[in-house]
């Protein structure tokens, strides 16, 4: 039995559904069944009712479990999101704890490459690189990562991934949203040029990342999981070449685009909505992220998908009408 944190978001459909490929039992832990009744379509994926920031819902929770995979938490490129420490950090400091009292053999923790908060210039991000984390999010997963590993000091045999920027199908925010969404809607907005570079990582590359840093990893380890990583405009590139569009691209000067964000970042204090914009994308935007997962190619034999091909399975899902359940696997045996 394999306890998975984060099963319902995003990554965890995809880790889910990798999982069951492999034969595992899973339970999957969840704030609101009702929403995830889409879990009975695995016969040996169980939900179990728990919230990271209430601690009493977690009691016993990894008990009868082997390994744990912890990869919820809260994300948002918005600082008013809500409260990334209660969730980050001591959702995962109970985690951790229930998973030392079950004992368990394994325990995997996703984190993230954006820990990194502002890349060196010119130098590759492996798991060696220095962090230095530039807002909420960002500190927020790189105290859960130092506790986790902590704990792999006391005796939790915890793995930590770091993934690049999540993009694919059942995706709608973030990366999907700059590189898919908005694109196919008209709005292509390059910064200076598109010349930075970005890190992106196919979903189901994350998830079968994770599994087989559960599997392979090395406890006290830390594995980048990331795809090719290339420039804003030639991420675009190939996006407009796939999805034949045709819409004129807008470049947009750094100071530009930076007070733009900066507005957009002020009215949401006093509407309390996400911006379309928020300043906290300037990290993600307008650094070099020229992320290495030779390591996890190495030790765990992780096998990135060439981005165009990504794009190519992204669009298809988009194209499809954005169907909730591109699952072609059942947990049956």
């Amino acid at each position: 039995m394999i306890l998975v944190t984060g099963g319902t978001g995003f990554l965890g459909r995809h880790l889910v559904a990798a999982l069951c490929r492999r034969g595992h039992s899973l339970r999957v832990l969840t704030r609101d069944p009702q929403r995830a009744a889409w879990l009975r379509q695995y016969p040996r994926v169980t939900a179990a009712v728990g919230d990271l920031q209430r601690p009493e819902t977690l009691r016993g929770v990894a008990e009868g479990c082997q390994s744990v995979i912890h990869a919820a938490g809260l994300f948002s490129m918005w600082s008013g999101a809500g409260n990334f420490y209660a969730t980050n950090v001591q959702g995962t400091a109970e985690i951790i704890e229930e998973s030392l009292r079950a004992g368990v053999a394994r325990f995997v923790h996703v984190s993230t490459v954006a820990v990194i908060g502002k890349p060196l210039p010119g130098r590759v991000i492996d798991e060696q690189h220095p962090t230095d984390p530039q807002d909420d999010y960002q500190k927020s997963k790189l105290e859960a990562e130092r506790l986790v590993l902590q704990a792999a000091a006391r005796g939790l045999p915890a793995v930590v991934v770091r993934p690049g920027a999540f993009y694919g199908p059942l995706g709608n925010y973030a990366f999907n949203r700059l590189f898919f969404v908005d694109p196919m809607r008209g709005i292509i907005m390059q910064m200076d040029g598109g010349r930075y570079v970005i890190f992106p990582a196919y979903i189901q590359d994350v998830a079968e990342g994770i599994v087989l840093a559960l599997e392979k990893g090395r406890i006290g380890e830390v594995y980048n999981l990331c795809g090719e990583c290339l420039s804003h405009r030639a991420a675009f590139d190939i996006v407009v070449r796939e999805a034949r569009l045709r819409f004129p691209r807008l470049n947009i000067p750094r100071v530009v685009g930076l007070g733009f964000a900066r507005l957009l970042t002020s009215i949401a204090q006093i509407t309390q909505r996400e911006p379309f914009y928020p300043i906290g994308l300037k990290s993600y935007v307008f650094n070099d992220w020229m992320v290495s997962s030779a390591k996890a190619e190495r030790e765990l034999g992780f096998l990135p998908t060439p981005f165009v091909e990504g794009v190519r399975r992204t669009l298809a899902w988009y194209r499809a009408g954005r169907p909730s359940d591109i699952d072609e696997v059942r947990c049956d045996g």
